[in-house]
């Protein structure tokens, strides 16, 4: 789900905004590209470790808009950077390594679902540090949100092969909460003081920040080249990461930063309704089970998304 949002002024977005039809086109176009992701991480995992999967993730994204970088680099304050920084790393660098760990253990199309509580964090995070208000209407979302992980996690959410308590794999999906806590973060840092910034600036920048480190890790310190080189079906995975990096870090990146341009914070975070009807769609097409208790956790989640995303 979405890692990093510019947004315009506090004073030109307003509850009561217009929502054009071009947002509505980028909502749909944001949730199928979001929605393929996590079938493309599992992919990519039957050759390669969490580590590689999420090193190679923004070291690719991280190339594909280093042209862009460059050409922004010089025209944004240094004082911005920081903030950058910031945003790249919780809401980009560490979440790509958390969804692959998770993904280890926890069925694709459940993934998805449990990213909806991105819109939860991205409210508890503007609550405690940007002042944001919590309704009882949202607070009582924000608990819905939460029951329904620990109903997901609780049946372990491999799609029917995880242990009978579910409590073997549980544990995984407390790696989604802490990558949507990252984005929550990032939401908030870029919403209040990356402002004004174009959204090709915004994404291609934080890239550029954290793209060395995760290129340097991926070649010195994993076993990817060598597995590139000798393990078979290792290209084929590798083409599925690249898509998963240009698609879901690069191009949506770019896309979300637009989105919220042209709506709002809320509207943009709708897209979390959609990403879990297509991530388990893809998760069902590829095999994978999902029962009647899986079902109750996702309702509730996103019950208490939807409480959170609407309530005034």
């Amino acid at each position: 789900m979405p890692p990093s949002i510019t947004a315009a002024p506090a004073a030109t977005v307003a509850p009561a905004q217009r929502i054009p039809a071009s947002a509505w086109v980028l909502l749909v176009v944001l949730a199928s590209i979001w929605g393929t992701s996590f079938i493309l991480m599992k992919k990519g995992l039957e050759v390669f470790s969490a580590l590689e999967l999420g090193a190679a993730r923004v070291s690719i994204a991280a190339l594909v808009m280093l042209p862009f970088g460059l050409r922004y680099v010089r025209r944004v304050e240094r004082s911005r950077f920081k903030y950058l920084l910031l945003s790249g790393v919780v809401g980009t660098f560490i979440p790509a390594f958390l969804f692959a760990y998770a993904e280890t253990k926890l069925a694709s199309g459940l993934a998805g679902v449990l990213n909806a509580l991105t819109v939860v964090f991205t409210l508890l995070v503007g609550a405690i540090f940007f002042r944001q208000r919590i309704t009882p209407i949202r607070a009582l979302g924000i608990g819905l949100g939460f029951v329904g992980t620990v109903v997901l996690m609780g049946l372990g959410g491999s799609g029917g092969s995880a242990t009978p308590t579910g409590l073997g794999n549980a544990w995984y999906g407390l790696y989604i909460m802490l990558a949507t806590m990252g984005y929550g973060i990032s939401v908030n840092v870029i919403k209040h003081h990356l402002h004004g910034i174009p959204s090709l600036a915004v994404t291609s920048l934080l890239l550029l920040l954290i793209g060395g480190p995760a290129l340097i890790f991926l070649f010195g310190f994993t076993d990817f080249p060598t597995k590139l080189a000798a393990v078979p079906g290792a290209w084929e995975a590798l083409g599925y990461i690249a898509l998963l990096a240009f698609m879901s870090t690069a191009v949506a990146m770019v896309l979300f930063n637009k989105l919220i341009q042209e709506s709002t914070a809320l509207f943009a975070s709708s897209s979390t309704y959609l990403v879990p009807i297509v991530a388990l769609g893809w998760g069902v097409l590829d095999g994978e089970t999902i029962n009647l208790l899986h079902c109750l956790g996702m309702m509730i989640i996103l019950g208490g998304v939807f409480m959170v995303n609407r309530a005034k």
